[in-house]
């Protein structure tokens, strides 16, 4: 679940969605074909990835984790972490927890062309 800014209701346990449902609010009041093109869409699964960090480490230092072992990332505490969608950036945010699970609270949409300059620094 996606906890925004207003949303404190966390008693469902539902995933929380971005903008209308609405497919003809969404996509510029399409209708007739390009409508049910558009909603046969509506249901396709998108695999969210969240990333917290990254790191690089050798071979044999990969072989050495064990249980227990720690594993230092790039990123600071506090820093806002990734969100992907079909691993395309997409947000930044922070995680927060609610009923005893993680969450991911989006603070930055990610526009294309911010993802073109994100790519070209890596």
């Amino acid at each position: 679940m996606v906890d925004l800014p207003g949303n404190t209701d966390h008693s469902q346990n539902s995933p929380t969605t971005f903008g209308s449902k609405d497919p003809a609010n969404s996509a510029g009041n399409l209708s007739g074909p390009a409508q049910a093109s558009l909603d046969m869409l509506m249901d396709v699964p998108l695999m969210i990835t969240v990333e917290l960090g990254r790191t690089q480490m050798t071979l044999k230092h990969a072989l050495d984790l064990q249980q227990g072992s720690v594993v230092e990332l790039e990123r600071l505490a506090g820093d806002p972490v990734d969100v992907f969608i079909n691993e395309r950036l997409v947000a930044r945010g922070e995680v927060v927890v609610v009923d005893d699970k993680f969450a991911v609270r989006v603070t930055e949409l990610i526009s294309s062309n911010k993802q073109n300059a994100i790519a070209g620094e890596q």
